[in-house]
């Protein structure tokens, strides 16, 4: 995908201020007067100093303590109003940031399969927590900060016009440097933002890949190397993010700038006041308004570093946003009802990178109400089969049936509701073991989910514990064991009211004889519908009605278990090499 520039990625952040243009209006108003209110100090504090008449010495106390009364009164009110307005833009920022997290997640639920074979889980993660915290900060403090410095600028500007337009003329030299600058310390460093939020990404992939692996370290004794792997990681994260702020030195040089004017404002203000066109209060008036003026441009050059860092943000956002949905169903599509249960694939190649094929020639029946096992060397596309079947992904040839009705002609949603299907991977929540078995029915009761508990044979472990079926399953389900996970996953499938089930390697962390336990339970429950079955452990799908033998991709066999073995094939080597 073509990479979009940081100006348009932020350009793209409009939409979302848009929706909250009236509250945007009442902050521009409230910025407004308080910044008005702030640009009578310096005015009302040069009136204070020409009350005294240099020379005699004598003051006019009752004229100060007039001007000092309303300096603070309106620095209170200013106050008061850029209190209200920063409440404002905070509740602001944190809707556009909730809206924007809520159109990044619901993105994330409609990509496809293949999104997440090419991303890194953890990188997914930083860009809806890290990236969108970016965001948030800078619409909530960059955004106000430089509304307020807008009109601070253009105020102090108008002031010292007012006062003195032959000291303002040192601006015209000042504020052009000011500008070249920053423009070429931000076309230097705007790669390496980019480059910090990807290093960012990077090491949440990391972290995550990490602590979900972390017994696998442990017991491979791969701490002192994981160890070695987390520094490196973190050294050039934290470069990434050291150059990016080396290199943004905006501020400083923005300091030098005004620091500079400043004293030219100093000699030039002398000699005017030398030559009496100016009074002491007005140079003094001056001089604050100086400050003002170069104060902002000091922050903004600042801020402008950090909206560096927030376009990059925007960018990893936007890039998730605009990848391509799971392509659409035919408007014409079918809405699959009363299934039968039939499946089959005819003449089937696929790969997953062009040119690469994990399945050749494909072509088998599925008949309804009969259990069709697949087996094979791993590697071999028997997940991959299952995957089109569900159509994660689309067959480059060849056409998939369910009862004699092209997938693809089929809308996604039955398809898919037609299945149920237990990984070898079990998918836990944080939840109750009653939410995880009812999770693809909500709306099943208990005796409903105590029964299905009962044929996969988790109901007696989940009523020894203390809170039974009210048991809190923690993150990961990391307090029970792999097997008592797959049986719950495989309680959850039983559940459902699908017409065909796909079982991956669900029986794997199970032993053999709880294995064919369950098997005939399922079959029992699942009588009169399809199933597809996916083992290693061949003496469990010996009852199977059909046995397809994929090896390099290839059918290269199918039958019975009976008939298989009596062709003395690839089969019978798989078959015999685990009981001899």
């Amino acid at each position: 995908m073509k990479k979009k520039s940081n100006p348009m990625a932020l350009l793209r952040l409009v939409p979302y201020l848009l929706k909250y243009k009236w509250w945007l209006l009442l902050a521009f108003f409230l910025s407004a007067g308080s910044n008005l209110l702030a640009l009578l100090g310096p005015y009302l504090s040069g009136k204070a100093i020409d009350v005294i008449e240099l020379g005699s010495g004598r003051v006019d106390l009752i004229k100060v303590a007039y001007y000092c009364v309303l300096l603070v009164g309106f620095y209170a009110l200013a106050s008061f109003l850029t209190y209200c307005l920063s409440i404002l833009m905070v509740h602001v920022g944190k809707s556009i940031v909730a809206r924007l997290r809520n159109d990044v997640f619901f993105k994330l639920t409609l990509l496809p399969v293949n999104y997440y074979d090419r991303q890194q889980t953890g990188d997914i993660i930083s860009r809806i927590s890290y990236d969108i915290d970016l965001i948030n900060t800078s619409l909530s403090s960059d955004l106000l900060q430089i509304a307020t410095s807008l009109f601070t600028v253009v105020g102090s500007l108008v002031m010292m016009f007012v006062i003195s337009w032959q000291l303002l003329l040192i601006f015209c030299v000042t504020v052009p440097l000011s500008i070249y600058l920053t423009s070429r310390i931000t076309r230097r460093s705007k790669p390496m933002f980019r480059a910090r939020s990807a290093k960012a990404g990077e090491f949440n992939g990391y972290i995550e890949e990490t602590l979900s692996g972390l017994r696998a370290i442990i017991a491979y004794n791969r701490e002192e190397y994981t160890t070695g792997q987390f520094s490196r990681v973190n050294q050039e994260t934290s470069d990434a993010f050291y150059k990016s702020y080396y290199y943004s030195i905006q501020g400083p040089t923005m300091g030098l700038v005004n620091n500079l004017s400043l004293a030219a404002i100093s000699v030039w203000g002398a000699v005017l006041f030398l030559t009496s066109r100016i009074t002491l209060g007005n140079l003094s008036s001056f001089v604050l308004y100086s400050r003002k003026f170069s104060g902002p441009i000091n922050e903004v050059a600042n801020i402008i570093a950090e909206l560096q860092s927030t376009a990059s943000a925007a960018e990893r956002i936007f890039k998730v946003l605009d990848e391509s949905n799971e392509p659409a169903d035919q408007k014409d599509a079918l809405e699959l009802s009363e299934i039968k249960g039939q499946g089959a694939m005819e003449h089937v190649d696929f790969g997953y990178v062009e040119n690469q094929l994990v399945l050749k020639d494909i072509s088998f029946v599925a008949k309804a109400g009969k259990t069709v096992a697949i087996v094979g060397p791993t590697g071999s596309g028997k997940t991959t089969i299952i995957n089109l079947l569900m159509r994660f992904y689309d067959a480059q040839k060849g056409a998939i049936l369910i009862d004699d009705h092209n997938i693809l002609e089929v809308t996604r949603k039955s398809l898919r509701l037609a299945y149920s299907m237990v990984l070898q991977e079990s998918w836990l929540f944080y939840g109750t073991i009653f939410e995880n078995i009812a999770y693809g029915k909500p709306e099943a009761t208990m005796e409903e989910v105590v029964k299905v508990a009962k044929a996969a044979r988790i109901h007696r472990y989940i009523e020894s514990l203390p809170q039974g079926y009210d048991t809190l399953l923690n993150e990961d389900a990391i307090n029970i064991s792999q097997g008592q996970k797959q049986l719950l996953a495989i309680a959850r499938a039983m559940l459902l009211q699908s017409h065909m089930l796909i079982l991956d390697e669900a029986t794997s962390n199970i032993d053999t004889q709880t294995e064919i336990e369950i098997q005939k339970a399922m079959l029992s429950l699942m009588k009169n519908k399809t199933c597809f079955v996916i083992a290693h452990r061949l003496s469990t799908i010996q009852n199977a009605d059909l046995i397809l033998v994929i090896r390099d991709g290839e059918i290269i066999e199918s039958g019975n278990h009976k008939q298989l073995l009596k062709k003395q094939g690839f089969y019978h080597q798989l078959f015999m090499s685990q009981f001899n």
